[in-house]
């Protein structure tokens, strides 16, 4: 009976160690394909952003910060399959974790749907190009030069040299004029003489007085005509071609040179007035 009782003792204890070695040698063998997984991941997700960002570097017209983001992005997503296939080999199921994941992703998202809003502009913006770096916009409301455009936002410049932030999700939506992309611009002034004033006259020093100047193009040929019997004045709509870069100071500059030219030649430029009677 001794030796039946040792020899059942023996099998149990055979049969425990060799469980043991089967979890050991399982267990070693889990964490060698994790370990395998996760090298390969890292491998496989730095070689395909890599292979993003490659594309901007060889297409120097695409745009580095959305391939940066897109490669960031699928860099990410492939590590995040890593981190489940590295559960799936130590038996844990992943449904769950993905159900949770899910859950999380879906109240982060409405949490930040402005700042993911943002993005989503920001990758129409620099997919589409309305505008790009140095060109004078007016944008969400603000005018002045593009200094950078991120995912989130557009950085400018404003007229008085002052920062301007834009969110990505306001320029999108919204109305965008672009000052730089055609090379010229036309300019437009109303100037007003008196109803006594030679017209012929008025008309040839307008338009010598503007002509002359090398910033006005004759082609397209130039519009000066009286376009409007005022109360006070007979006006006349002009309009000239010019260089974008040259728009503003030319339309600056016209406007004394030309009421200067006027007033030399004895033309009347009138304005309102008002007579006051003092009644003792």
């Amino acid at each position: 009976m001794q030796d039946l009782m040792t020899t059942e003792l023996w099998n149990e204890n055979t049969l425990a160690d060799l469980l043991t070695l089967q979890f050991l040698a399982s267990l070693a063998g889990s964490v060698l394909a994790a370990v395998v997984i996760i090298i390969g991941g890292f491998l496989v997700a730095g070689w395909a952003r890599n292979r993003v960002l490659g594309l901007s570097q060889r297409h120097h017209r695409l745009d580095a910060t959305l391939f940066s983001f897109l490669g960031n992005l699928l860099r990410y997503v492939i590590l995040a399959f890593m981190a489940l296939f590295v559960l799936n080999t130590f038996g844990i199921q992943t449904t769950s974790i993905v159900a949770v994941i899910g859950a999380a992703g879906l109240a982060i998202g409405l949490a930040l749907q402005g700042t993911l809003s943002n993005v989503a502009a920001g990758v129409m913006i620099i997919i589409f190009r309305p505008f790009k770096n140095g060109d004078f916009v007016e944008v969400g409301g603000q005018m002045g030069t593009v200094k950078e455009i991120s995912l989130n936002f557009t950085e400018m410049s404003s007229l008085g040299n002052v920062q301007v932030i834009v969110p990505n999700s306001k320029i999108w939506g919204d109305v965008i004029t672009n000052y730089s992309v055609y090379d010229t611009r036309r300019a437009e002034w109303v100037f007003g003489v008196g109803y006594g004033a030679d017209l012929k006259l008025a008309e040839s020093i307008i338009r010598d007085t503007i002509m002359a100047d090398p910033r006005s193009k004759t082609d397209p040929a130039p519009f000066i005509q009286v376009n409007n019997l005022g109360d006070y004045s007979v006006d006349f709509l002009v309009r000239v071609w010019c260089s974008s870069a040259d728009y503003f100071q030319f339309q600056a500059d016209m406007k004394r040179a030309v009421k200067e030219a006027l007033d030399q030649a004895g033309i009347e430029i009138p304005f309102p007035t008002q007579t006051m009677i003092n009644v003792a």
